[in-house]
């Protein structure tokens, strides 16, 4: 297997940091306290948001400062997601999550300020990567200029990040993350997207680099919800000539047979909750896919008779990806196997990131005596076992 020798990160959009302070007590009292408990290295998935950004480009030695802190608490940091742009842990994130979106140039000079930023953390001879929103969210309404308005942009940042890597020496690739529910979510889409892109980008003879630093965020837990063939997923993106330049290790919840499995409807309408979109698609005999938008109770419980019949239910709730079930509920950890062993038949390595936002607003998080203690816990669980599949 050819899988990344990097250490493995995990996101730390997991807890807040709208302040470089914030950022980098995140770093002291739960990133080093979950490095200090594995027996192997660990690295940041830094999650900065555009205040962070814009107070470390303001500011440069408070970048100097946070590269130190990396430094000391032996933490290695060669990805960043800046897929939410504000407060990722505000009451009501849901569908806000995907704005601004790649027609703006708020997006373009943001993932381009991230860039610079992670050129100053990476290591030496490190390449980096960065991933982002799937250029929009369906549920908005968009003109019919729109993708050609993400196009440009998108070409814009890769002449950008070619300037960075002739600057710098540092390599730092984008990494557009589908989704469920968004303008890429399936595989097919996504290839359609890229095969338009560089073709635009070949009439300005942009191409060679438009295919070397623009990529793809492959969220195992997002193509699993869309019941896709995860290794032929994989393999069609590569077949395309699509680079993907970081892999979420991530896992979905998973609802077998719902018209009978009253109880774990009945579980899965707890998992409902107001900060987080929850994608929910049903697969049916016939291999057709219902979609809904969000997880409610109402949803849960009293479904369309449509998507009550279904052979199958995914829920885009990402649950730890060491969990084989949750409750009556099962998860698609199955998928993430069969990703990490496609992933290492890559002519390449894409970066590994543990993604699991959710500890917050999981059932029973509320009850926990100490909160901080308890994701620490279920962090590091979710690394070592993580480590465990990479050696496999």
């Amino acid at each position: 297997m050819t899988l990344s020798r990097l250490p493995l990160s995990y996101c730390t959009n997991v807890h807040p940091g709208q302040t470089v302070s914030e950022v980098r007590n995140g770093l002291s009292a739960i990133t080093a306290r979950v490095r200090n408990r594995l027996p192997f290295p660990v690295a940041a998935g830094l999650w900065l948001a555009a205040p962070v950004i814009q107070e470390l480009v303001a500011e440069p030695a408070e970048l100097v400062r946070l590269r130190d802190d990396l430094e000391a608490h032996q933490l290695a940091c060669h990805t960043l997601n800046a897929f939410p742009y504000g407060d990722f842990h505000s009451t009501r994130v849901k569908e806000n999550v995907y704005l601004p979106d790649w027609s703006s140039s708020e997006r373009l000079t943001y993932t381009l300020q991230c860039a610079v930023c992670l050129a100053q953390l990476l290591p030496a001879d490190i390449d980096g990567s960065i991933s982002t929103v799937p250029l929009a969210y369906k549920g908005f309404p968009h003109s019919p200029e729109f993708e050609d308005h993400c196009i440009l942009n998108l070409l814009n940042l890769a002449a950008g990040l070619q300037r960075l890597f002739e600057e710098t020496g540092h390599r730092i690739r984008l990494a557009i993350e589908p989704e469920p529910c968004c303008l890429l979510e399936t595989t097919a889409e996504t290839v359609a997207f890229f095969q338009r892109l560089y073709s635009i980008a070949a009439e300005s003879r942009q191409e060679e680099i438009a295919r070397e630093f623009l990529g793809v965020c492959y969220d195992v837990c997002h193509q699993a919800v869309e019941f896709e063939d995860i290794p032929a997923s994989i393999a069609a993106l590569d077949d395309s000539g699509i680079r993907i330049n970081k892999l979420h290790l991530t896992c979905a919840l998973e609802l077998p047979n719902p018209a009978e499995n009253v109880e774990g409807r009945q579980e899965l309408a707890t998992f409902a909750e107001q900060r987080y979109l929850h994608q929910t698609f049903g697969r049916t005999a016939t291999g057709e896919i219902l979609r809904q938008f969000d997880l409610t109770p109402e949803l849960a419980v009293s479904p369309p008779p449509d998507l009550l019949a279904a052979e199958s239910w995914r829920i885009h709730f990402h649950v730890p990806v060491d969990a084989e079930s949750v409750g009556s509920l099962g998860t698609t950890r199955d998928q993430l196997r069969q990703a990490i062993s496609a992933v290492a038949d890559l002519s390449y390595a894409p970066h590994l990131e543990v993604e699991t936002y959710t500890w917050s607003v999981l059932p029973g998080s509320g009850e926990s005596a100490d909160p901080i203690e308890r994701l620490i816990g279920g962090l590091s669980r979710e690394l070592q076992a993580t480590q465990a599949l990479l050696n496999t």
